[in-house]
């Protein structure tokens, strides 16, 4: 399987050119990305940051993608194992021309993508995703011998990432300090297994670590889900933590479990964070379609307005920057801090959320409670070879009596809840979300609609 979205050129490890992320594909890809360089920058040496995280695809692909660049007359700074936010970050202070992480994130382990990063260290805009697909499908020149690209090691970006978080003016070292946290964390054996603990220590924490050898053998689905993590729930409660951490191989995904083994929820990562940077700089808010409505009430409450993007880290970035927001991210446990850059980080949002829980004196678990309670269901469908967009304009026919939003995919809001389904930008699935009051309602919710949904489309198969 190979996809190429807003989200990066993604795929399957193997397989016929097309069917998976092959050594052609890295090649093709490639080859587009360092011709939109050197056309948007019009820079005849460009220069990229290239990181990877810890699937065992990294080095395979890294390699191919290295090796592509500099026969296309691209320098390469290597930062080698790292994480996404991390990659983001040294693309500006290295005056690099763009950067590519390569990681397909939350997918599981016989996934890789190359995330591409404009000169800023953000993802690339939908236009500019396009032109680098463009260029790809071209034959392109590549440079003589005398200009071939070079590469250069740099092996200790993820210490100043960490030294770059503990520098942030709402980010109290010495706070967290004092209170000698003891924390678990489950890095599922990636890149996080290095530097969360590089934070942790950094904030005077003692460190519980489970899966955080960077083998790429990931030690259970990496999308930090409650039914993935019962491990770091058991070890939060065995060795008497404070609170377990859980981030996903690129760590840009942030997730927390309570003191007592419970869910904080990953809806809930954004909204504790905002309400902490929100008490400290008021200010305006964030997040995607699919994040939860407490977002919203946390800004509201601080005097704060909050605005909702289309789903995608570049749309939450670009709503980000058009309303000033001080704050922003996704209901998926990724927080974008614009104070920092403008990146989901798992980093930088672990140590705002340290601070918060050392201000606050209060439990984890006490802490999630303070937070107005809305539940959601995540759901999916594999997504048809049949007429989505048709199938979902006859179920927006079927329910008049729902406020509808179709900035991306369709939102039925409704008074009990909210249901948004829509065509995933990293895997062939339709994603199938709803938020209520309880979890059985939201579960239900959200199952109505897939099945009405299911039937539609059943119907179009015919």
């Amino acid at each position: 399987m190979l996809i190429t979205s807003i989200s990066g050129i993604r795929g399957t490890i193997g397989g016929a050119p097309g069917q998976g992320l092959t050594p052609p594909d890295v090649v093709k890809f490639a080859t587009g990305y360092a011709q939109w360089i050197r056309e948007a920058t019009g820079n005849d040496r460009p220069i990229v940051v290239v990181g990877r995280d810890a699937r065992l695809s990294g080095e395979l692909v890294r390699d191919l993608l290295v090796g592509t660049l500099n026969a296309a007359g691209v320098d390469v700074i290597d930062l080698g194992l790292s994480t996404t936010p991390t990659v983001e970050l040294a693309v500006p202070v290295e005056q690099a021309d763009g950067g590519i992480i390569l990681t397909a994130s939350h997918n599981p382990r016989q996934w890789n993508a190359l995330k591409l990063l404009d000169a800023t260290g953000e993802f690339l805009s939908a236009s500019a995703g396009e032109r680098v697909l463009e260029l790809a499908a071209n034959p392109a020149e590549y440079a003589d011998v005398d200009a071939i690209g070079r590469v250069s090691q740099r092996t200790d970006w993820m210490h100043r990432h960490v030294e770059h978080a503990l520098a942030l003016d709402l980010v109290d070292a010495e706070a967290v300090r004092a209170q000698g946290f003891k924390v678990a964390v489950d890095a599922v054996n990636s890149s996080g297994g290095i530097i969360l603990p590089m934070l942790l220590e950094a904030l005077g924490c003692e460190v519980v670590k489970v899966h955080c050898e960077p083998t790429g053998q990931f030690a259970h689905n990496p999308e930090p889900l409650p039914a993935h993590l019962t491990d770091l729930c058991d070890a939060v409660v065995t060795a008497g933590c404070d609170l377990g951490i859980s981030v996903d191989p690129d760590v840009d995904r942030l997730a927390f479990v309570a003191e007592d083994g419970s869910w904080f929820g990953e809806e809930y990562t954004l909204v504790a964070v905002a309400d902490y940077v929100l008490s400290k700089t008021p200010g305006n808010t964030v997040s995607n379609m699919s994040s939860t409505r407490a977002l919203r009430q946390v800004t509201e409450a601080r005097g704060g307005q909050y605005t909702a993007s289309a789903v995608g880290e570049v749309n939450v970035v670009k709503a980000i920057k058009e309303t000033g927001a001080i704050i922003g991210g996704e209901g998926n446990g990724g927080v974008i801090y614009p104070a920092s850059h403008c990146g989901r980080d798992a980093v930088v949002g672990t140590a705002l959320f340290l601070t918060q829980l050392a201000a606050s004196g209060e439990r984890v678990s006490a802490l999630r409670r303070s937070f107005p309670d809305w539940f959601m269901s995540k759901d999916k469908l594999a997504l048809p070879a049949v007429d989505v967009d048709r199938a979902l304009q006859q179920l927006m026919a079927a329910h008049p009596e729902a406020e509808v939003n179709t900035i991306d995919g369709v939102k039925f809001d409704l008074e009990e809840g909210w249901v948004h389904l829509r065509k995933s930008n990293t895997e062939p699935i339709i994603r199938v979300y709803a938020e209520a009051a309880s979890p059985e309602a939201a579960a239900e919710l959200g199952g109505r609609f897939k099945s009405e949904l299911q039937g539609l489309l059943s119907a179009l198969e015919d």
